[in-house]
């Protein structure tokens, strides 16, 4: 024990030794590099898209002692050079920035640390932002379809340049194909309004998705539209979890299932998809555009599992089959102490 507690005294004063060396105390007098930037933050302003953006920060040692510049921490996406590592007092150099923009409208914020023997800034942060702006805009921007409507309800979509520079559309692609359009890649133009065709059946499952257009503009090579559907149901919840459950106990939960149309239907049967947890439909109450059931599900025997899980399935009639999910943990009894 006295070991360690020396040997923990002996690591704390080591670390309290490198922390003064990195934090000096300058003496009176004597004489010391400052490095001085022109600006600490640098603006690239609005740039276009799929672009090499050059920048550079100019500092100066306004000290009076040599200046080493020891390192220049990368930043993600961010290149850097300095023409050299040392500046004599009253000496000016510049660092050079160079970054690639993505293909994307965003806005980029980095920051850049210059490590230095400058004993009050050791370790100087550079701000450095830029607004990407694409020179092509889109509308609209989401597309909200609904399956009770012609054609899913999808609206034209229109594309147009912003520097009156034609351009073509090469490529119209969609989330599982569901949603196609008709289109002359050897045509150029500033404006395109497109008609999507929406295919019902090749919707995804999640009910969501994107479209990518894919066009021959510089500023602006593709347009990306996400789309989502609203579904025929909807169930509440969608998750069960069953705390402190008993192995073949019944318990009762509740789930409302809704039609998002307002349309009548009616629920046949519930069922498990991995006949592990027990379920049955004890009642089912009428509520707007639904129905409130009342499920009873039974545990499996515990053996030496602490946790179990399964789906059912609330089968509507007309074929279309619901999932909900269920965990459950079973009640952790505490043996009692022998006398």
């Amino acid at each position: 024990m006295a070991l360690f507690i020396i040997g923990c005294v002996l690591f704390l004063q080591t670390g309290c030794q490198e922390q003064a060396k990195s934090t000096a105390v300058i003496k009176p007098g004597e004489p010391s590099p400052e490095i001085t930037f022109e600006n600490t933050a640098f603006d690239f302003g609005e740039v276009g898209p799929n672009k090499k953006n050059v920048g550079r920060i100019k500092f100066t040692n306004t000290g009076d002692a040599l200046l080493k510049i020891t390192k220049v921490e990368r930043c993600c996406g961010i290149v850097t050079k300095l023409d050299k590592m040392e500046y004599s007092p009253g000496q000016s150099g510049a660092l050079q920035i160079e970054w690639n923009s993505g293909p994307q409208e965003s806005t980029m914020k980095r920051e850049l640390t210059i490590h230095s023997n400058d004993p009050i800034t050791p370790h100087a942060t550079l701000t450095l932002k830029a607004k990407v702006v694409l020179q092509i805009d889109w509308e609209p921007e989401m597309l909200r379809l609904f399956l009770d409507e012609e054609n899913a309800g999808c609206p034209k979509i229109k594309i147009r340049c912003l520097d009156n520079q034609p351009f073509s559309i090469l490529e119209f692609k969609s989330t599982d194909d569901c949603i196609t359009a008709e289109f002359d890649s050897s045509v150029e133009a500033t404006k395109f309004i497109l008609q999507p065709k929406v295919n019902i059946e090749a919707i995804p499952k999640k009910h969501k998705g994107r479209v990518n257009i894919n066009l021959t503009h510089a500023e602006g090579k593709i347009a990306r539209i996400l789309f989502s559907v609203l579904p025929k149901y909807t169930i509440r919840p969608s998750l069960m979890i069953v705390w402190n459950a008993q192995p073949e106990t019944p318990v009762v939960k509740q789930v409302d299932v809704l039609n998002n149309y307002y349309k009548d239907f009616e629920i046949e049967s519930v069922s498990s998809k991995g006949n592990i947890i027990g379920v049955k439909l004890l009642e089912q109450r009428k509520i707007p555009n639904g129905y409130k059931l009342d499920l009873e599900l039974t545990p499996p025997a515990a053996g030496n599992q602490t946790s179990f899980t399964d789906e059912f399935f609330i089968n509507i009639k007309g074929g279309v089959k619901l999932t909900i999910s269920c965990n459950g943990r079973y009640s952790i009894r505490k043996s009692k102490p022998k006398t």
